[in-house]
């Protein structure tokens, strides 16, 4: 394991770069091994400040009120957390380690050698929303399914298995296979992080600095800490962009103006347009429910707000219908402490509570989303055949 430390100099200060596999037990015993050696001023994990407090207490979690997740609009990035959390816990479970053991180990042996901890990872969620906010929405709606689909079976993990964690870590693990179709995801999940964690590296006091760090990132942070970073520009959360306002208030506004228009010209036309509005997003909304096993009341709620939602930008039809999934079956304990093991199991993730609330409300707003879509080509067409 000695290959996976990489030792610096600048600027007189010594940084030394452990590699690791966030889940193995061989990194955490190098990482114990480094730093009782070394006796650094400073350890730098590649943790941010929430993970560190999940990391820290890791049941804090099952009080998490999906209502409330909901009502924040966070429920897809709660989602993508999940997944993330969850595809680590199975590598560990296979590898008879525990998830995070390695950050543990990095953040006890700084506190035993008195160093101090600098938590040195951007936090997850700008992470999230920088990404979220690159793509498209067909690369959106991609990634979803690809993330869901990625999973291979339980089998056991191999040596080159292991050989090819020291290379990653869990935030890109789960999305090596379509860094080729995500390019943009691969920008912001490795190379700004790289630039993030050799800018707090570099930041870390002390002379002598241990940073943990996962082994995709070695290679990067290795070349960033010679140079300059614009932290202020790696912390930024990207607005919505320009042609994402236009057409999130666009459509709507155009909708509403050929059916205003189809009524002059002719009433009967008119309501059909309002007829073909109501039935595509309420119909495909509703069916993308029910494609999720909603509750019938659940299902009744995407049918009746698609139509109007999808005129409003603000609101949207999966968060309406979450929050009644919720209310009607409310998620318990039980469901988020089984959530790493049924959310790589299709019976699982239509029985756990929690997974199926979260789900409901990805596949209404894309039901919806794709309703509006068909009804705006319908209404088109039969203005065009006037």
């Amino acid at each position: 394991m000695e290959e996976n430390v990489v030792r610096l100099e600048y600027h007189g200060k010594e940084i030394i770069l452990v590699a690791t596999a966030h889940v193995l037990k061989q990194s955490a015993d190098l990482i114990k091994k480094v730093i009782n050696e070394e006796q650094p001023d400073s350890v730098c994990v590649e943790l941010d400040e929430a993970r560190y407090q999940n990391i820290q207490n890791p049941k804090a979690w099952e009080n998490t009120d999906i209502i409330k997740v909901i009502k924040t609009k966070k429920a897809g990035f709660l989602f993508a957390n999940l997944i993330l959390a969850s595809f680590q816990k199975k590598i560990a479970k296979n590898l008879n380690t525990v998830a995070g053991q390695v950050m543990l180990q990095g953040i006890d042996s700084a506190k035993e050698t008195g160093a101090q901890l600098v938590l040195a990872d951007r936090n997850i969620q700008t992470t999230f929303i920088r990404i979220w906010r690159k793509l498209s929405f067909f690369e959106k709606i991609k990634l979803i399914f690809s993330l869901l689909f990625s999973f291979g079976d339980d089998s056991e993990i191999s040596n080159e298995d292991i050989s090819q964690l020291l290379k990653t870590d869990v935030l890109e693990s789960v999305t090596f296979e379509m860094r080729k179709q995500f390019p943009k995801i691969a920008e912001i999940l490795i190379s700004e992080r790289d630039q993030y964690l050799a800018y707090k590296i570099k930041e870390a006091p002390g002379n002598k600095v241990v940073a943990v760090l996962g082994g995709a990132h070695v290679p990067g942070v290795k070349e960033e800490i010679f140079k300059t970073q614009d932290i202020n520009k790696l912390l930024e959360v990207p607005p919505k962009s320009a042609a994402s306002r236009i057409i999130g208030w666009g459509i709507p506004i155009v909708i509403m103006g050929l059916i205003i228009f189809s009524f002059i010209a002719n009433i009967e036309t008119g309501m059909h347009q309002v007829s073909a509005w109501i039935l595509w997003t309420g119909i495909l909304a509703a069916l993308f429910t029910a494609l999720s096993f909603g509750h019938p009341l659940s299902i009744l709620t995407s049918l009746v707000a698609a139509p109007f939602t999808t005129l409003n930008p603000l609101i949207a039809c999966g968060w309406l219908t979450g929050l009644v999934e919720a209310t009607i079956r409310k998620p318990v304990v039980e469901d988020i402490n089984n959530i790493p093991k049924d959310i790589f199991t299709v019976k699982g993730f239509f029985t756990n509570r929690f997974l199926k609330v979260l789900l409901i409300v990805i596949m209404a707003n894309i039901g919806s989303s794709i309703g509006s879509f068909v009804a705006g080509l319908d209404i088109a067409r039969t203005l065009f055949q006037m």
